[in-house]
């Protein structure tokens, strides 16, 4: 058989744990049920990926500088000839492949802030590249929601209608997408792609109460916020210090958990402020060492999305600091979403509040979370049979993969 060629697609390598570990679980499955494939990406951290997952890469932007803000005339110059060259880089890596996978991420949403001519911009070029060239291009379990930015929500549309493929993470992200004007009847739904990797074993506490992890976020609201960006930020971090601060009178340890590189200051600002030897900073580098420090804890409380995945998966009783209503939908599909709490205002004694509650029911909330991951476990098989049967139909040796004209 003629081997695939399949590319993978993504802001990955670029820090954030939660879409990486969206490309370790595409990557494990075309191992397990694509051998044959050959797999290479085009990224963010081009040198990351290769060294941590062992396939080639290719940088995501000719501009290297392209998610720094441009201010001088030859920055400016630099950062427009780069997106004309990306054009042709794009459409050039597209032709070499006959299947290229998007794995996961909110890669059709901005509920973080996001300019049209960064990432939306890259997507729409790599979905453009594949209609034209009859390369398959697969949005698998991403996430979306509404746009209210113009410019962005019409690159994100075109995206959309123009991949091969569609799939989406939960309910909302397909309601997202179809009130855009995109046809997602026949588009599924599936449980995050994160749910597909291994866990570690479920700890069983006992004795005092023990550790509670804290995932914490450099959190500044979403696009539609940058007015009031530092202070959102300033509000979530007084709030966040202060519910690390209760704990610590309560004698509880606390590990703070961050999800991007971009949460180290905030981690580091919470050290400073509660001054305690019961407060330590975790220092994971992929979605497998969050899973670690959240099945060694009593309890999670965190904002990104896939520091929530990695509790729910490993069946830790989990109260979401929710910024998006993907977090409340995921909450919601556990059974846990009366342990949601606002990150934009929070109030560390209701949290506190729900907090306690949380832990009273946490034996029963393990029952339950067990019970959810099997069924996730059953729709993840369904979701990866669908793909095969999508993206790499049986064919005969002189038969590839792309579309027909």
């Amino acid at each position: 058989m003629t081997a695939v060629r399949v590319g993978v697609f993504g802001l990955l390598g670029s820090g954030n744990l939660g879409n990486d570990g969206s490309l370790e679980a595409v990557l494990g499955y075309l191992r397990a049920a694509h051998p044959e494939a050959v797999v290479d990406a085009l990224c963010g951290g081009p040198e990351v990926v290769t060294a941590r997952y062992g396939i080639p890469a290719t940088r995501l932007h000719r501009y290297r500088g392209e998610y720094r803000t441009a201010s001088r005339a030859g920055a400016i110059a630099g950062k427009g000839l780069g997106k004309l060259v990306d054009v042709f880089r794009t459409a050039a890596w597209v032709r070499r492949h006959d299947v290229v996978i998007v794995p996961g991420m909110g890669v059709l949403e901005a509920t973080l802030p996001l300019r049209p001519w960064g990432f939306p911009y890259s997507l729409f070029l790599l979905c453009a590249s594949g209609r034209l060239l009859r390369t398959k291009v697969a949005l698998v379990g991403v996430g979306a929601a509404p746009i209210g930015s113009r410019p962005t929500r019409t690159l994100v549309r075109w995206s959309a209608r123009l991949a091969a493929h569609r799939s989406y993470r939960d309910a909302l992200s397909r309601d997202a997408l179809r009130s855009m004007g995109v046809d997602t009847a026949r588009d599924e739904v599936h449980p995050d792609l994160a749910f597909a990797l291994p866990a570690p074993p479920a700890n069983t506490p006992s004795g005092p109460p023990g550790p509670v992890c804290v995932g914490v976020m450099d959190f500044h609201g979403g696009d539609d916020d940058r007015d009031r960006s530092e202070e959102i930020h300033r509000r979530y971090l007084d709030g966040t210090t202060r519910f690390v601060r209760a704990l610590v009178e309560d004698g509880r340890p606390v590990r703070l958990l961050t999800g991007d590189a971009c949460d180290t200051p905030v981690a580091e600002a919470i050290l400073d402020a509660v001054d305690s030897p019961l407060v330590t900073a975790a220092e994971a580098a992929s979605l497998a060492d969050l899973m670690k420090e959240t099945a060694a804890a009593d309890t999670v409380v965190a904002t990104r999305y896939h520091n929530l995945v990695c509790a729910l998966k490993t069946g830790t009783p989990t109260l979401a600091l929710s910024y998006a209503a993907k977090s409340d939908a995921l909450m919601a599909g556990m059974g846990l979403d009366a342990y949601c709490h606002p990150a934009r205002e929070i109030d560390a004694d209701r949290l506190l509040e729900q907090f306690r509650s949380l832990e009273k029911r946490s034996a029963e909330l393990r029952q339950i979370l067990t019970e959810r991951n099997r069924a996730i476990t059953a729709q993840l098989d369904r979701q990866f049979t669908a793909l095969t049967a999508a993206l790499f139909p049986a064919t005969d040796p002189a038969h590839t993969v792309r579309e027909t004209p």
